[in-house]
């Protein structure tokens, strides 16, 4: 995937991010690209805590797909994804993982919220302890204060 398709990817997974916030849900969004870089196969919004958009996709394409074409596909998510999602990923065999602002970003915005008590143990760290390589790309300091947009004053409200 080219930098200008990473762009447009994660404007895409912005926009799903709206639509989660606009029906009462965190502001979080997520896409699933196929080997080619350009066709995007699923999108997801976050649900609850515990479905996140990065969690919810992964096990999504793990039910549609196979795990030797989810190898060579991408998840593109706004912000990092927590350990749980992560996990998620590696397990659902999902070879890249590209996202826009870092979890740090994240509890920068949100701080001890509950209903996002962010863990503090990046993506990186998370695959390092994996037996399979996952890519990942990110941030995508370009685009952090885009990405950032929908959060602000989103945790404040509720």
């Amino acid at each position: 995937m080219n930098h200008e398709q990473v762009l447009r990817h994660l404007r895409r997974a912005n926009e799903v991010a709206v639509r989660a916030a606009s029906m009462g849900r965190h502001p979080f969004g997520a896409l699933l690209v196929a080997p080619d870089g350009e066709t995007v196969l699923a999108e997801q919004g976050n649900i609850n805590t515990v479905n996140h958009a990065e969690s919810t996709l992964a096990r999504t394409a793990a039910d549609n797909w196979p795990g030797a074409y989810l190898a060579r596909c991408t998840l593109v998510t706004t912000f990092e994804p927590c350990a749980m999602c992560t996990g998620t990923v590696y397990w659902a065999n999902i070879g890249r993982i590209v996202y826009g602002a870092s979890e740090a970003a994240l509890l920068a915005l949100t701080g001890s919220h509950d209903e996002n008590p962010t863990l503090s143990l990046p993506c990186r760290e998370v695959l390092a302890r994996g037996q399979k390589a996952i890519d990942v790309v990110g941030p995508v300091l370009a685009l952090e204060a885009e990405l950032m947009a929908p959060h602000q004053g989103f945790w404040a409200s509720r």
